[in-house]
């Protein structure tokens, strides 16, 4: 990993670092006060709406996956004419997209009166709340997708200050709204209209950072035959893309099918909180992926595994920290937060916490896998995607959120944590896949050993986390430094790659 990634990849964490301190206090004042003003079923049924869009984001087909795979070459070699050829083939790609989007949103809104006839919200405000949304996803399709290139160039940080910018000062307007007015259609009118603002300022900044950035999308018709390998692995990441949103983003709706739209609000309350605290591994590891995938491009292998290692290690060590921390502290924060009549069972809490771990630790497996274009094994996504609906619908009718849970966690251990590595080595380093599990077998002893401290350290703790904020701040100094200083030092001792990459990061602040 060269300086100029090192360096990009450490600007880009300390922007979205700063951000996620800034959104997780708003956050959960927002939620908060959202659930006072608006009332549990409302929040239900935005997110629920939310997910529907996020089920229609399908037809998205993987494009911008496959596009970005296509721009770390030309990207190295300053091939302005193949960048601008390959991002007007994606604006021509994304303009289907967007229609489509647009065809299927109106066809679904069609059914409301039948998805929802359980419900006491009225049928225009959900009409109005459901256009909102969709306007919104709308105008990444249509004039936002151009953001493609400061990702694949590791300049995400540019979209992270306008965009991040433009949500907070949004969610600050909807609060004062709701709090002053209590008015379900200016919190939707909001929604939108931030949208468009951020957009704007966007597009804006892409101008001045890429002046010779010249995206034409009708040109799509004739480059989409220049460019055919970007539509095979379009067809095959989209197999990809409808088993992650199965595995990640159909949890409400399930749990509406399953459950109720109440427990919708309650499940999202977990939900939130662990997606907020999660952005944080995302903030620390993932702006180095446009790196990885730099590297791979350079094709030095034992450079390429040198990093593979290390942030396997980086990315275990935080996984383990964030999800079991998690567990220990989500329910005492529910009590002191909203009230003990949100909480959900200890069996669903820890479940929700070891789905995090998973899809947290994956992610260096994922991100090289895609670095190396890897998307041919649409079989696997399948199986995946087919053994989730199968568990969930055995299990869920039975036990509710734990078996959309288990659903979820049966089919990751099977095609993630075995099948996932596996592709990897055998087919991107072209090692043998036991040198794969000698290492990470390691990590899961490390984990269970350290989990084993922190349970007897729980049992003497000196607080009552759930009597206040001044006993669970506490306690959760008390969680934390036992855990990840023993963590720590444990996967050291086991870790090669934890200890070139803390060796890496001491030589990064001395130079400073």
């Amino acid at each position: 990993m060269n300086e100029s990634r090192v360096k990009k990849g450490l600007l880009n964490a300390k922007i979205n670092f700063l951000f996620y301190f800034v959104n997780i206090i708003i956050a959960f004042f927002s939620r908060k006060i959202f659930l006072e003003t608006l009332g549990a079923e409302f929040i239900g049924l935005s997110g629920t709406l939310q997910n529907i869009l996020g089920m229609l984001s399908l037809a998205e087909l993987g494009i911008g996956a496959s596009v970005s795979f296509h721009l770390y070459k030309p990207i190295r070699e300053s091939n302005y004419n193949e960048l601008n050829d390959k991002i007007s083939l994606f604006g021509w790609l994304y303009r289907i997209v967007g229609f489509f989007i647009l065809a299927v949103g109106l066809i679904i809104s069609l059914f409301f009166p039948i998805i929802f006839n359980n419900t006491d919200i009225h049928l225009p405000l959900i009409y109005f709340v459901f256009f909102s949304f969709l306007g919104s996803s709308l105008i990444y399709y249509f004039i936002n997708y151009r953001q493609i290139l400061l990702s694949a160039d590791q300049k995400q940080y540019v979209v992270s200050v306008y965009l991040q910018t433009g949500m907070v000062i949004k969610t600050l307007v909807q609060m004062f709204c709701c709090y002053y007015f209590l008015n379900y259609y200016i919190w939707a009118i909001i929604e939108f209209l931030f949208a468009i603002v951020a957009c704007l300022i966007l597009n804006y900044k892409i101008d001045k950072t890429y002046p010779w950035l010249k995206v034409i999308p009708s040109r799509g018709k004739v480059l989409y035959k220049e460019y055919p390998s970007i539509l095979t692995s379009t067809r095959q990441i989209f197999i990809h893309k409808l088993k992650d949103f199965l595995l990640g983003q159909s949890d409400q709706i399930l749990i509406f099918a399953f459950v109720s739209l109440k427990y919708v609000a309650y499940y999202g309350n977990y939900s939130m909180l662990i997606s907020r605290v999660t952005s944080l591994f995302s903030v620390v590891m993932n702006s180095a992926e446009a790196g990885v995938g730099n590297l791979v491009a350079e094709g030095d292998k034992e450079k390429i595994k040198s990093v593979f290692w290390e942030l396997m290690s980086m990315r275990y060590l935080f996984a383990g920290i964030i999800s079991v921390c998690l567990y220990f502290m989500i329910p005492p924060f529910i009590v002191v937060w909203l009230g003990s009549e949100y909480l959900l069972s200890p069996f669903v809490t820890f479940l929700i916490c070891l789905n995090a771990f998973i899809l947290m630790s994956r992610t260096a497996v994922d991100a090289f896998n895609h670095a190396y274009g890897q998307y041919a094994d649409v079989w696997s996504a399948w199986a995946e995607g087919g053994t989730n609906l199968l568990v969930t619908i055995i299990v869920a009718s039975q036990i509710g959120i734990a078996g959309i849970l288990l659903g979820k966690i049966v089919s990751l251990f099977f095609f993630v944590i075995l099948w996932k590595p596996y592709y990897l080595f055998s087919d991107g380093f072209h090692e043998k896949y036991c040198e794969f599990w000698k290492h990470t077998l390691k990590y899961y002893l490390c984990l269970l050993i350290s989990l084993g401290i922190i349970c007897i350290a729980d049992k003497y703790r000196p607080m009552t986390p759930s009597d206040g904020w001044g006993q669970l701040i506490c306690y959760g100094l008390y969680i934390f430094s036992i855990f990840s200083v023993f963590y720590f030092c444990v996967l050291y001792f086991f870790s090669e790659g934890l200890k070139e990459f803390s060796k890496r990061m001491v030589k990064q602040i001395i130079k400073k």
